[in-house]
């Protein structure tokens, strides 16, 4: 009976002909990915579960409004406010109109920030949060007038205020009407304190420009996600005006903190815990 004791040798190219018949296992792309911050590579689903955060380095990465909402907020519980606003190119600046559809496609969202009323912890509030997909969150006049309407809102309702802002700064598609904004929404907040209203701003990375010069920096109690980067022009900016280079974590959370600009750093899985503890005690103290 034949063994194959005395096969024939294959060849070099006979090799080759046989290495590139076998194929390599095939692997969804989007199966894995790698953090940003620190290249560690994990499954895509379990980086979901933990809310966008890497499980090795703690990276919070930038994630979607409707996936925020879904974590901070009780179940069933968000009802979103003045929808169907649209942002309009009325100065006529070049490829506006482009740049809406395309963010409008990106993030699946009409505008920059998405505004509602919820319950967090079974404590009821406004809530606005801001949304990186779309034109980096740019503050145009649509994205000013929907805080302002939510601090209006919240002003009448007797209700707190929590805000998520994310963004590049003021829309320079819009030019003066963009910086009118941080007027109109400052005024909104002042009148939401002096009626004796709570509101708690959470800074995300990056919260830059006219959106920190006004209101994500004139909240009650400012808090921020682990790293964030927190300014107005930015460090790129600064070093080219300066001609300087930077100290390291210049602008971010922890540096923030260390100096007095904020009063917490809060990790994503704890801000819902925390902000419901905020809200329950501000509402007590309300009811005294």
């Amino acid at each position: 009976m034949y063994t194959g004791k005395f096969k024939k040798p294959e060849n070099d190219l006979e090799l080759v002909e046989k290495k590139k018949a076998i194929k390599p296992p095939s692997v969804p792309d989007e199966m894995f990915m790698a953090c940003s911050a620190c290249k560690h590579a994990m499954y895509a689903t379990d980086f979901t579960e933990n809310n966008y955060v890497c499980e090795k380095c703690g990276f919070h990465a930038k994630m979607s409004v409707r996936r925020r909402i879904e974590y901070i907020c009780d179940e069933n519980s968000f009802s979103e406010l003045f929808t169907g606003l649209k942002s309009k190119n009325v100065i006529g600046f070049p490829e506006y109109d482009e740049k809406l559809k395309e963010s409008k496609s990106r993030s699946g969202e009409e505008e920059g920030v998405v505004c509602g009323e919820c319950e967090i912890n079974k404590n009821r509030c406004c809530i606005f949060v801001m949304e990186s997909q779309f034109m980096m969150g740019s503050m145009g006049s649509v994205v000013g007038e929907k805080i302002t309407r939510t601090f209006e809102y919240a002003t009448e309702k007797g209700l707190p205020v929590i805000g998520f802002t994310l963004s590049g700064g003021a829309r320079m598609q819009e030019g003066i009407i963009s910086l009118m904004q941080m007027a109109k929404t400052s005024g909104a907040v002042k009148r939401h304190s002096e009626a004796g209203n709570l509101y708690i701003a959470v800074l995300c990375d990056p919260t830059t420009g006219g959106v920190t010069a006004s209101f994500a920096m004139e909240a009650d109690i400012t808090i921020a996600e682990p790293g964030a980067l927190i300014g107005f022009a930015g460090p790129r900016v600064i070093e080219q005006t300066i001609k300087q280079k930077l100290p390291e974590g210049f602008q971010r959370a922890e540096m923030l903190l260390e100096k007095g600009f904020i009063d917490l750093i809060i990790r994503r899985s704890e801000q819902k815990s925390i902000l419901g503890n905020l809200l329950s005690i501000h509402r007590k103290e309300v009811e005294k």
